[in-house]
C-alpha cells in the first residue's frame, strides 16, 4: 500500500463544535483513569464527520484531549485508510474496485468519476465531488457498487451502470433526490432480479406444517418454573 501523508495545506487550527465536544466529555468518562487512548479512533471518526478529513490540528488537538503523544493519534491517522488526510469533496465517492466489481464493470465507473469528478483524490472545482478507488466495501451481490458519503451519512449505491451512475452524480450536483440501495428497477434489495421463485409456499410460515409436540419422537415439554 502506498504511505499516506497528510495534505500539505492544512488549517491554522481545530475546535469541536458544541455537541460534539459534549460527545467527546461522554467518550472519554467511558474509560478508567489512564486509558483514555482507547478513544483515538472515535474521536478522528468524529472529527472527519465534523470537518470531512483529519487534520492535523484535529490530531493535535485529540492528542491533548486523551493525553496521548500526537505521533500516537498520527499513526492511528495514517494507517487506517477510513481516515482522510485531506479535503474531499461534499460528496465522497467511494469506488469499489475489487474483484466482484471489477468483473461487472467497475473500470467503467472510474471513466465516469474521471469524466464527471475528474481526477482521483483530487476536489471538483465547484467542491461538490471527490473520489477514490477503495478495497471491498461487502455489497458483492450487487456490483458494481460505491460508497457516497457526507457530513449526513454514508450510502451504498449499487448495480451502477455507466448511464445510471452519470445520471446519479448529476442528481447529487444538482441538489436533486436520488434513492440509495440498488439502482436496478428489476431488484429488491440484494433478491435475484423478478419475482421470487423458490419458497413461495405460504404454508412453510403459516405454522400449519408444525407437528403436535407429542407426536415428535422423545419430545419433551419445557420444564414450569
Amino acid at each position: 500500500m502506498a504511505s499516506r501523508r497528510p495534505a500539505k495545506d492544512q488549517p491554522a487550527s481545530f475546535e469541536w463544535t458544541a455537541e460534539n465536544k459534549t460527545w467527546c466529555d461522554a467518550q472519554i468518562g467511558k474509560f478508567p483513569e489512564g486509558r483514555q487512548a482507547s478513544a483515538v479512533i472515535p474521536f478522528l471518526w468524529r472529527g472527519q464527520k465534523q470537518e470531512g478529513w483529519c487534520s492535523i490540528p484535529m490530531m493535535e488537538a485529540i492528542a491533548r484531549q486523551l493525553d496521548m503523544p500526537y505521533i500516537r493519534v498520527y499513526e492511528v491517522a495514517t494507517f487506517y485508510t477510513m481516515f482522510n488526510l485531506a479535503p474531499v469533496g461534499e460528496f465522497f465517492v467511494q469506488l469499489c474496485g475489487t474483484t466482484p466489481c471489477m468483473l461487472r464493470g467497475a473500470q467503467d465507473l472510474r471513466e465516469v468519476c474521471k469524466k464527471v469528478i475528474g481526477a482521483e483524490n483530487h476536489v471538483s472545482e465547484d467542491g461538490k465531488f471527490s473520489w477514490l478507488e477503495v478495497e471491498c466495501l461487502g455489497a458483492c451481490c450487487n456490483a458494481p457498487m460505491a460508497q457516497i458519503s457526507t457530513k449526513d451519512g454514508d450510502h451504498y449505491y449499487e448495480d451502477l451502470t455507466p448511464e445510471n451512475f452519470e445520471e446519479l452524480l448529476g442528481k447529487l450536483r444538482r441538489g436533486e433526490p436520488v434513492k440509495a440501495g440498488t439502482q436496478n428497477p428489476k431488484r429488491h434489495t440484494s433478491d435475484p432480479e423478478g419475482e421470487n421463485t423458490t419458497l413461495t409456499d405460504p404454508s412453510l410460515y403459516d405454522g400449519s406444517r408444525a407437528e403436535p409436540l407429542q407426536s415428535i419422537p422423545n419430545a419433551q415439554p419445557a420444564p414450569v418454573e
